[in-house]
């Protein structure tokens, strides 16, 4: 029997001695769905750590083997014995997985400053379980993530290099998906990898365009970011699965001037339509690594020069000068600054 909100232990207890069935509650079934789920070693430690944290104050009277047997005042049975153990052994196996995430932590964060020696701004993928970010996040990046129908497919998360209509190079973090009442524990046990999300510059917030419960996804969604104190940073709302609405529902939210009124972007991530503009909407809420002008003059004989100018800026125009070609381009301000060589004076 499945219960749809978190039961006590006590409750628990004696729903299973009542029936004869298994009781389930709201975070059992969730911690089961995970655990099925998990692939790499972080996202079982994680689900393992979820898993035992809500078991622990749940052991008390579980099953005969653990009824209290036994004397009188001041004597212990081999029932109330056998319950501490478990809990030693729970606690210390708890202890275990924590040291195994702080050490993944450590390791992101290497990561992350590793990342942050160079330029790229990260871009976090956010929403509600099932909105289609994994398949969003293939049509980006061209990745093969695992995508699917079933609620919480992606546990780790994935990064990927995206390039933006700026020529600029972003990382595109595909995440967990969040749910209506995420348990706490989940929140906690999966902190090391929602840092990815409160490292971001950028969080795109996908939504389902056709469910019915839309709103209600927004908001449980924004309570889990304001959990994670995430909710001050740059958002842009992505309204996925237009491909499942009728034609007059999506010229409404394809309306010239819609975007720019609610903020909000509609796409298909199963057509590809609307990638444009999403890709576009990411370039004006970057700010780190802004794009500028620049006017140029590089010597002909310079080839990898001009091969980084072609690879990761716009060109606008380019004359030949003699033994020099001048451009005017435009992109990031840390690639144009590496070429200040070869910009025109007073620039």
């Amino acid at each position: 029997m499945l219960f749809d909100h978190d039961l006590t232990p006590t409750q628990l207890r004696n729903l299973e001695a009542a029936l004869p069935c298994r009781v389930l509650d709201r975070t059992q079934l969730i911690l089961d769905i995970f655990a099925r789920h998990a692939r790499t070693r972080e996202g079982q430690l994680q689900v393992e750590l979820a898993q035992l944290e809500y078991m622990l104050p749940r052991l008390t009277g579980k099953g005969k083997a653990m009824s209290q047997l036994g004397g009188g005042i001041g004597t212990r049975g081999p029932g109330e014995t056998k319950l501490e153990t478990d809990r030693r052994q729970i606690q210390r196996r708890i202890d275990h997985l924590k040291e195994g995430l702080d050490s993944v932590r450590r390791v992101r964060k290497q990561q992350r400053q590793r990342r942050e020696s160079v330029p790229v701004p990260t871009v976090a993928l956010v929403g509600y379980t099932n909105a289609g970010k994994s398949t969003l996040f293939n049509l980006l990046t061209g990745a093969q993530v695992l995508q699917s129908s079933r609620m919480f497919a992606t546990l780790d998360p994935k990064l990927r290099a995206i390039e933006l209509p700026s020529r600029r190079r972003v990382l595109l973090s595909d995440t967990v998906g969040f749910i209506r009442n995420l348990p706490h524990t989940l929140v906690t046990s999966f902190r090391a990898t929602l840092e990815e999300v409160a490292q971001a510059e950028v969080l795109l917030h996908v939504r389902d365009a056709a469910s019915t419960y839309g709103e209600e996804q927004k908001t449980q969604v924004e309570k889990v970011l304001g959990e994670l104190e995430c909710l001050g940073k740059p958002r842009i709302e992505v309204l996925n699965k237009i491909d499942l609405l009728g034609a007059q529902e999506r010229e409404r939210l394809q309306a010239p001037g819609r975007v720019e009124a609610s903020g909000e972007i509609a796409v298909s991530a199963r057509t590809g339509e609307g990638l444009e503009a999403l890709l576009k909407a990411i370039d004006q809420a970057l700010h780190s690594d802004p794009v500028i002008d620049a006017d140029l003059r590089v010597p002909q004989h310079e080839g990898a020069v001009l091969a980084a100018i072609e690879a990761g800026m716009i060109v606008h125009s380019r004359e030949y000068e003699g033994n020099l070609v001048r451009l005017v381009v435009s992109g990031p301000a840390s690639l144009v600054g590496r070429l200040r060589k070869y910009r025109q004076r007073g620039e």
